[in-house]
């Protein structure tokens, strides 16, 4: 792999984690903040791939499965909470999770 498409695939990486992160900033839905971080966590997975391509070690394949696991078990658990949110109190914004408080 040359060192020209490792900088691709890294700039890539971080142009997919600046988007997300704007997304996750800007949007104030619940299921649109999730896909924001679903987005976020694809930037560093392609980078570890990209990275363990380059120094052909499967590490960065390994890293890749975790970030898997963490961005499946991110979405069970934000979809989980977003629809006791939406049974309990009919909430899809974010800022008024705040008002639920007791």
């Amino acid at each position: 792999m040359t060192p020209l498409f490792l900088t691709a695939a890294l700039v890539l990486a971080t142009g997919l984690f600046a988007v997300g992160l704007f997304g996750l900033m800007i949007r104030r839905g619940i299921l649109f903040q999730i896909i924001a971080l679903e987005i976020m966590l694809t930037g560093p997975a392609l980078a570890f791939v990209a990275a363990g391509a380059h120094h052909g070690d499967p590490g960065g394949q390994g890293m890749f499965i975790f970030v898997l696991v963490l961005a499946a078990s991110e979405v069970a658990l934000g979809l989980a909470l977003y629809l006791r949110l939406g049974r309990h109190a009919d909430v899809s914004d974010s800022d008024t999770v705040n008002l639920l408080r007791r």
